[in-house]
């Protein structure tokens, strides 16, 4: 039997997206290596075991012996350091590191470094479109989200760039020695992550080693929190909304107009921008100091920020309805981005937000929220998990109206499957009941949302029409890539069918027959109640 601590070897600690860079990073470079993951069934398995199939993993828990033999740890951002193991593991002499920390030192391009609670995906963004527009190529990634999301240490297959641009956050900077960054900022600073970190200081020295080994930085001078708190001896910028000094950007007021201004020169009015609310203005000052940080040419810069129209899910327009504007601002995660984004649009529509806000609420003081809905706000509705927590954060005077009952419209031709169970399970958490109305027509994934109303509030109107079917997908690629798709649909099929069960009260055979069989289903409104789809058949006026 071999002794390991004879022989040791990298150990990847989380799997998941990042982990998986890890995985696929060393194989590349011939390193020997090892993934393990306290869970049974981490994301990213599937495709470990088809892209490298050779490589040993452990799962189920940490292992303390496999990590401290380990020649070094490489973090995922998910996992902790005050894991009980790896806090073993460190006392033990073994190095800790993530893949920001090695993707640095692996590469001699220019790195952009932004972290901030609030703003970092707007401002990044922003920051490549000026690139884009200066003729450079740009590697995006980092903690992006969504379908942006992708690891740093992917970026180095994508052939040679003039600039990175990432986007970090405190748990990838907890294990990045020294970035090294061309330029890094730190946006602001806000209470998150506050079930993770036992204080906002804590949080704060996890975002301020973004600026080690930094040749420039940019501040955020509204913020104490974006200067470092030690002579970085490098050029620095600042930003903000008052009048710009010497090295700084800013608001010029001339002729009743505002202007985003460098130092004492005016770059575009404020109207000429897409994007609104003074939030934005901020990030397209941010994205501007970095991009002149860069020596990017102005005209591209202007050009840029004129054209930028937003990120989805943030303080995006979505409709006028009845003479009401609703914003999409699902991307707010914490509370300092809720007050950002209703302080922003409020100074726009002067006052009369209607928030709609809720979730988890990750041990967040929702306190500092309450002066901006009193001065902005117009009304408060909770909704999620910790609804009924959330409220005792707000004081008597605020004026929140406790629903007895929230409703959900539904007329859809479907969508994303995977967006609507995601939707499923906020509506599962919410402590209000929840009344589903079916009107036109409910397809597809509007009828997995119609059906998980509360019992006894789902109606249909008497001419709805219902389609049901079986999930449906299309792809094409390499067998790995197919192998992976199937395995997806034999899961999404098995969530549908357990959901339909529970909604309903029909059997799985009853479900395959009626709803989920071959061909497409359609039924009347009086089929559906018969099924159990729907509580009562009534007008809507």
């Amino acid at each position: 039997m071999v002794d390991e601590s004879s022989n040791p070897v990298s150990v990847i600690v989380g799997l998941g997206s990042t982990g998986l860079s890890c995985a696929k990073y060393f194989a590349s470079k011939g390193k020997r290596f090892k993934v393990v993951d306290s869970r049974d069934n981490p994301p990213g398995l599937l495709e470990l075991k088809q892209q490298l199939p050779n490589v040993e993993f452990e799962l189920g828990g940490f292992f303390l012996n496999t990590l401290k033999n380990a020649s070094d740890l490489v973090v995922s951002p998910g996992v902790s350091l005050k894991t009980s193991e790896i806090l073993e593991a460190k006392r033990a002499g073994v190095p800790i590191t993530g893949d920001i920390d090695i993707f640095s030192k692996s590469v001699t391009t220019p790195i952009i470094g932004v972290t901030g609670s609030n703003g970092k995906s707007t401002v990044v963004a922003i920051l490549a479109e000026i690139l884009e527009r200066a003729g450079k190529k740009c590697g995006l990634g980092g903690n992006l989200d969504g379908a942006n999301f992708k690891p740093v240490l992917d970026l180095l297959r994508e052939g040679k760039k003039d600039f990175y641009v990432i986007e970090l956050s405190s748990f990838q900077l907890e294990t990045t020695e020294r970035l090294g960054a061309e330029v890094a900022v730190i946006l602001n600073l806000s209470s998150d992550h506050m079930d993770r970190y036992e204080s906002i200081e804590e949080y704060h020295q996890a975002k301020l080693r973004v600026f080690n080994g930094c040749k420039q930085a940019l501040i955020n001078r509204d913020d104490e929190y974006s200067y470092p708190r030690q002579e970085l001896g490098v050029p620095i910028r600042d930003f903000g909304f008052s009048r710009p000094e010497v090295n700084g950007l800013g608001l010029l007021e001339e002729g009743g107009d505002q202007y985003l201004a460098f130092q004492f020169e005016k770059i575009v009015s404020v109207n000429e921008l897409k994007v609104f609310g003074q939030h934005n203005i901020k990030n397209v000052l941010a994205a501007v100091g970095l991009a002149m940080a860069l020596d990017i040419n102005m005209k591209f810069i202007k050009a840029a920020i004129k054209e930028f129209e937003g990120l989805p899910h943030r303080c995006q327009w979505v409709a006028n309805i009845g003479g009401v504007d609703f914003y999409n601002d699902s991307k707010g995660t914490n509370v300092g981005a809720t007050i950002v984004a209703v302080e922003g649009l409020g100074q726009i529509i002067k006052g009369h937000v209607l928030l709609i806000a809720g979730g988890i609420s990750k041990g967040a003081s929702f306190g500092p929220l309450v002066p901006m809905i009193n001065r902005w706000g117009k009304e408060v509705i909770l909704i999620g998990q910790d609804a009924v927590e959330i409220a005792e954060n707000f004081n008597k005077d605020t004026g929140i109206r406790k629903h007895k009952e929230l409703t959900l419209a539904i007329c859809s031709k479907g969508g994303d499957l995977n967006a609507c169970f995601a939707l499923v399970d906020v509506m599962k958490g919410s402590q209000i009941p929840i009344r589903t109305i079916g009107m036109g027509l409910i397809a597809s994934c509007g009828l997995v949302l119609f059906i998980s109303g509360s019992k006894g509030r789902r109606f249909l109107t008497p001419n709805t029409s219902i389609l049901s079917h079986q999930y449906s997908w299309g792809n094409y690629g390499k067998e790995h890539e197919l192998f992976a798709v199937v395995k997806e649909y034999d899961l999404t099929t098995e969530r549908m069918i357990n959901h339909y069960k529970k909604c309903t009260g029909l059997t799985e055979e009853e479900i395959r027959e009626h709803l989920l069989p071959p061909q497409d289903v359609w039924l009347s409104s009086k089929e559906a109640k018969k099924l159990g789809l729907c509580d009562e058949i009534k007008e809507v006026y």
